[in-house]
């Protein structure tokens, strides 16, 4: 265990690491897409978050490299996890903690983890019945919130297709609230390399679309959400792109009896999948 720094809180004698630490310095630059890829690492922010990760950690499905605390109280129960885990683990200061986070109000507590290396093939060859696919999804909160959508639906991955964000971005690791570290979450820019694969494994592609001819009940009437499916989701202001719809099986679009004129991406993410997971479970 590394011992620069390192403590389950303050510690008499011991100075916190501050911004201009190599530590901190190193870590910070995980605030960037491209520090990311570089060491194959991102940032998880705030107790829920840290707490997921090191469950991970303990079952050896994700690695914790370091966490970094300013000491709080409330804290003391996941740094001793954390240690006991052999986490090296860091204290900071408030000054430190802020370079570190992507939020107006810092919570003190930031993990460094390794970025999973599943492929897209990996994450879905446990026999997959429930799946999400992003294409070109623009909004880092919506792309965390679909990973939760899809972790509380049941589903079994969620893929990240084309220009799509990083779902290791900041924004969209605190929208999973720790799902992100329930399933597998795979990237691939080759969109239709990523659909070859779903329908490969048994999967039927379903877009959802506000343009549809059929709706969602429509579909759950007939039986066809029982089957196993890909739900594909395109960008919040275009939806998907003709090429894709091109290479899907069926496009559903999501019935509004009311006066709304349409869903936001995430709203429309979870009824599609849980109206799945409902019929899957009949």
């Amino acid at each position: 265990m590394s011992t620069e720094g390192a403590s389950t809180g303050p510690r008499p004698g011991t100075t916190p690491l501050t911004e201009r630490s190599s530590r901190v310095a190193f870590a910070r630059k995980l605030t960037k897409r491209q520090g990311r890829e570089k060491a194959g690492a991102f940032l998880v922010e705030g107790a829920q978050a840290v707490g997921e990760a090191l469950a991970a950690h303990r079952t050896g499905s994700l690695r914790v490299r370091d966490v970094f605390s300013t000491g709080q109280q409330q804290h003391r129960p996941l740094l001793e996890h954390a240690a006991d885990a052999a986490v090296p683990v860091h204290t900071v200061t408030e000054r430190a903690a802020a370079g570190l986070s992507e939020t107006i109000t810092p919570q003190g507590l930031v993990a460094v983890c390794d970025l999973p290396g599943a492929s897209v093939h990996a994450a879905l060859a446990a026999q997959p019945r429930l799946v999400a696919v992003l294409v070109g999804i623009a909004d880092p909160g919506n792309a965390g919130t679909v990973v939760r959508v899809a972790d509380a639906a049941g589903a079994d991955a969620v893929l990240f297709a084309g220009d799509t964000v990083d779902a290791f971005n900041g924004k969209a690791v605190r929208a999973s609230t720790g799902s992100l570290f329930h399933l597998p979450v795979a990237r691939d820019r080759d969109v239709p390399a990523v659909l070859g694969a779903c329908r490969a494994v048994g999967l039927r592609l379903v877009g959802a679309d506000g343009n549809a001819a059929a709706d969602l009940d429509e579909a759950d009437r007939s039986g066809a959400l029982s089957l196993p499916t890909a739900w594909v989701f395109g960008s919040e202001a275009h939806g998907l792109a003709d090429p894709v719809l091109a290479e899907l099986d069926t496009a559903l679009r999501v019935p509004i009896h009311g006066r709304a004129e349409s869903l936001n991406l995430a709203t429309a993410a979870a009824v599609c999948l849980y109206a799945s997971a409902r019929a899957q479970r009949a």
